[in-house]
């Protein structure tokens, strides 16, 4: 038996399946992700990791938005340039959220 993780394997999970459908459900629509963590680094900027955007694809426990604003305290609504994957598992918080809505950072 191999002990590399499959993705098929990993993909069918009930787990797996469930998040997916979660997010399914928001195909299409402008969303809000803040990731488990304390903050990313990008660019030579670091910022708290709070993305908006359009969810796209859901796919193996990945979710893509694009477009995808990441919301620096510099440069609030900064359009990154080409979409964004995020693992659903470090996904600590989403919800529908329109991409022309302010966010206060400080």
């Amino acid at each position: 038996m191999s002990s590399l993780h499959s993705y098929d394997d990993n993909y069918h999970t009930p787990q797996l399946r469930e998040s997916n459908i979660i997010f399914e459900e928001l195909l299409g629509q402008e969303i809000i992700v803040i990731l488990d963590a304390s903050q990313l680094n990008i660019l030579g900027q670091t910022f708290r990791p709070i993305f908006t955007g359009k969810l796209e694809l859901v796919r193996g426990g990945s979710i893509q938005l694009n477009p995808v604003i990441i919301k620096m305290p510099n440069a609030p609504n900064f359009q990154f340039p080409t979409p964004l994957s995020f693992p659903i598992e470090n996904i600590a918080i989403f919800a529908p959220f329109g991409l022309n809505n302010r966010l206060t950072l400080s």
